[in-house]
């Protein structure tokens, strides 16, 4: 959107973000990042959720200039809050309702049967992964809002092929629109670069260039300390919420593989959820437990990323992964499952490896193999970067959502 389009409104465009809960996945994330990009003078945010949690997000929503309000509630309760979201909407002049993810897309097109107010969507997963319950409150009342946002290809043919009992019409209420997760370069950045020599896998290598491999700053030789890693050890590492869709059962298989091959690489998983136990229990049985750094939810993920030298994902599915993309930004290739938009942002052999979702075995031979081969390791962590910039900016993002808000509005 340009500035002499948002001009041409006499006051600030104000947006209401809709989402259950503010944890720390994806969708949730995104709401203050793009936030920070948007021009504030222009438009002013607000978001309302429904289930509080601890390790939530509220504060960076706040710190990003986001004005945040608690309607607590469970998922069938969310039925019971259409007066309340309908008066808040009202009471404080909002311009537009931005919805993520399934409940609130429902309530939001509830609202929006009693409200002349624009609404946009935002589907952030494939529809054959949500319960029965949430697949068929959101295909019914799909149509009843102005603009679907699909975060990925993959998403958008889900979206269209469930709903083409009710095909689109020229000229109707509703229009789908691909609008690709995007990261904030700026902020997700590497910590540092080495001037001398590199230590790898395979031992001590001669640098061939200054600057030729990336050393870990001084915090990042704080942070090897507190998780007693070898400051030249290498680290394979992902940031996740534990739950079932990430099958991290079988990223421990794959890391202990990894193992066998080369014995001194460190694994460091950022996040919480459901399978922290089960996924501790399989290390300590492996005995493997000094390898391995459960570091918990971090708010600041950054410095860990910054560790890493390959983020391995072993994913059933997913829509755009937010955590893959600052972790390229941040010079960290991939190794993954090619589940969701995860295929369409690798490039086999560029920014990293891919394999079939049931093909996850092959993940440890691509580890294993680009850790023995420091120049090609050192050439996919900068074309992991220059990928993100140029195909996957926030910027990029933020530009494309503006352009929607205008187009609703008019």
């Amino acid at each position: 959107m340009t500035n002499k389009e948002l001009q041409a409104f006499d006051k600030k465009i104000k947006v209401l973000h809709l989402i259950k809960s503010l944890g720390r996945g994806g969708a949730e994330k995104l709401i203050p990042e793009t936030a920070l990009v948007h021009n504030q003078s222009q438009f002013e945010f607000h978001c309302i959720y429904f289930y509080h949690q601890e390790n939530n997000i509220t504060d960076e929503l706040e710190k990003a200039g986001i004005k945040v309000h608690l309607i607590p509630s469970s998922n069938l309760g969310l039925f019971f809050q259409v007066k309340k979201v309908r008066h808040f909407i009202q009471s404080n002049e909002i311009d537009i309702i931005h919805a993520h993810l399934p409940w609130a897309g429902i309530l939001a097109r509830s609202v929006g049967n009693t409200l002349s107010i624009p609404i946009v969507y935002t589907e952030h997963n494939t529809w054959e992964r949500y319960n029965k319950l949430s697949y068929w409150g959101n295909r019914i009342s799909f149509k009843k809002q102005d603009v679907a946002i699909a975060v990925s290809n993959e998403v958008a043919l889900s979206m269209s092929l469930n709903s083409i009992w009710d095909p689109y019409q020229r000229g109707g209420r509703m229009k789908l629109k691909v609008i690709q997760n995007g990261v904030n370069t700026d902020v997700f950045n590497r910590t540092g670069t080495q001037e001398s020599k590199s230590k790898t896998i395979q031992g001590t290598v001669e640098k061939k260039a200054a600057g030729n491999n990336h050393q870990v700053s001084s915090l990042g030789r704080t942070l090897r300390m507190d998780l007693n890693i070898p400051e030249n050890a290498a680290i394979i590492g992902i940031v996740a919420v534990f739950r079932s869709q990430k099958r991290l059962w079988l990223w421990v298989e794959v890391a202990l593989e990894i193992l066998t091959q080369n014995p001194t690489t460190h694994f460091i998983l950022v996040g919480d959820g459901e399978w922290r136990e089960r996924i501790v229990t399989k290390i300590n049985k492996a005995g493997k437990s000094g390898n391995f750094h459960l570091v918990g939810v971090q708010k600041n993920v950054i410095p860990y990323l910054s560790l890493m030298d390959i983020y391995l994902s072993t994913s059933e599915f997913e829509g755009l992964p937010i955590a893959m993309l600052e972790a390229m930004s941040c010079e960290v290739p991939v190794v993954a499952t090619s589940a969701g938009g995860i295929g369409e942002v690798i490039q086999q052999g560029i920014q990293g490896y891919l394999t079939e979702i049931e093909a996850w075995e092959k993940l440890s031979n691509y580890c294993i193999d680009l850790l023995q081969n420091p120049d090609l390791l050192h050439k996919m962590r900068l074309a992991a970067r220059a990928r993100v910039i140029e195909q996957f900016s926030m910027k990029r993002m933020v530009d494309e959502l503006e352009q929607v808000y205008l187009e609703v509005l008019r």
